[in-house]
């Protein structure tokens, strides 16, 4: 198929011009401009802007407006976008999905698609009266060993499943990296359990077909923070990275002025809004969990044993699931990676990949596994390809709405709730989602 007629491309426009923004943009304007357009940008910060519109100038696109975020609904009306795609900080994302739909636009919408109950009440509100789409972008479930994994559970090769446990590690610095930005901060991203393990708890939900039940959960900032620092003797602290003599041989500093993609994106844009990307991960104001234990209970019976550790000596995850005819055995060995700190496409890739059936009364197999490159296990490429190319129908129907955008996070605000009180949370008392 060639390139669509202007009038016949999906019309974007993107809010949230950080890090995550540019493997969006990128996208739109080079590999999918046969069938996508970008048409505006906005964000609360005018420098970020235009270090997103240089670079998509530079590969060889028309110039596009900005608007700063009190400009949206106009942003929305001048140019008039199909599609909104959202990539601000989480605890905004419902704000922009909202207005979106009430202004007749569907939307895209970078995990998780919010960060507790009641804003996703809103959003389905939303979705409900305006009778517009939501799509999350779980690229983790596009990676081709985790499609494997859906294939052969569905396949009955292990039985009915029992039970699953799903260990996983971020090392100190793509773990540490949470602790230096806005992520720290709960009333920002939910926790490292909503942010981040959204990916994983929508995997569960994916491979078992099914939903959380009841949580439990236990976890503790057990590393990082200046009192951890403190109690191990730790002598260099700091509040930030930039103009610290005490963070220049800190394996745990992140320098922005020697990273072109960050200084241009926080460095040189902290005159506007006083945010700093390099924060001492062992100075105060820190409310995240470090590291977490959750056990969930699924609505199809399955038990999942579940743990997040920020501050591992590798980067990836353990899993295995038990069933009755027998068990799955999963790890994946991914790169370490700062968010934004080098090349996108090297975030989330893989390093190596073993998938083990252990049948019943058989000697264990090794599951062979396509090759893929790229982010997430190679799950970017074909997630971007889903959003903006040319429709071709997905059999594992990986395409993920609003539901399983709430399916997601539900998991992580559950086990928040437990982890203030104590308490087993029963999933349909604080969100009942539609059957699976």
């Amino acid at each position: 198929m060639g390139e669509l007629p202007m009038s016949k491309k999906t019309r974007y426009a993107l809010v949230g011009t950080g890090g995550r923004a540019s493997f969006f943009y990128t996208a739109i304007v080079t590999n999918f401009k046969n069938t996508s357009c970008l048409v505006a940008l906005c964000d609360t910060n005018q420098t970020r802007l235009n270090y997103a519109k240089s670079k998509i100038e530079s590969l060889g696109y028309d110039p596009i407006p900005t608007f700063l975020a009190t400009e949206f609904e106009k942003m929305v009306n001048e140019t008039n976008p199909d599609e909104v795609i959202v990539t601000t900080i989480d605890r905004t994302h419902h704000q922009y999905i909202i207005r979106a739909l009430e202004l007749g636009c569907n939307v895209v919408t970078e995990k998780p698609m919010t960060i507790d109950i009641p804003r996703c009440k809103e959003i389905f509100s939303a979705v409900e009266r305006t009778n517009k789409k939501v799509r999350v972008t779980f690229n983790y479930r596009y990676a081709p060993h985790n499609t494997k994994v859906f294939e052969i559970i569905k396949s009955g090769a292990i039985g009915a499943v029992t039970s699953v446990h799903f260990e996983w590690m971020l090392d100190t610095s793509h773990g540490a990296d949470y602790f230096r930005r806005w992520h720290r901060d709960k009333r920002n991203s939910g926790g490292l359990l909503v942010h981040k393990s959204t990916h994983h708890f929508d995997l569960v939900n994916f491979w078992l077909q099914s939903r959380p039940e009841s949580v439990y959960a236990q976890g503790d900032l057990k590393f990082y923070g200046k009192e951890n620092a403190e109690k191990r003797g730790e002598a260099r602290l700091y509040s930030r990275a930039h103009g610290s003599e005490a963070a220049q041989n800190d394996p745990f500093a992140i320098h922005l002025e020697q990273i072109p993609q960050l200084k241009a994106l926080y460095l040189d844009a902290e005159h506007e809004d006083a945010y700093y990307r390099d924060q001492s991960v062992f100075g105060d104001g820190i409310s995240i969990e470090d590291t977490m234990s959750v056990l969930v209970r699924y609505q199809n019976g399955v038990a999942l044993t579940y743990s997040l550790t920020a501050y591992a000596p590798w980067e990836g995850f353990r899993v295995s699931f038990n069933g009755t005819g027998g068990r799955l055995e999963v790890e994946v060995v991914e790169s370490s990676y700062v968010n934004s700190g080098g090349e996108q496409s090297l975030e989330g890739a893989y390093e190596s990949r073993t998938i083990l059936l252990r049948k019943l009364f058989q000697e264990p197999r090794r599951i062979e596994l396509e090759e893929a490159k790229g982010g997430h296990g190679g799950g970017d490429e074909l997630l971007l390809r889903d959003l903006f190319g040319e429709g071709e129908p997905d059999e594992h129907m990986r395409a993920a709405t609003h539901i399983d955008g709430a399916a997601s996070i539900l998991t992580g605000v559950a086990a928040n709730r437990s982890m203030a009180t104590g308490q087993v949370v029963h999933v349909n008392e604080i969100l009942r989602l539609p059957e699976v």
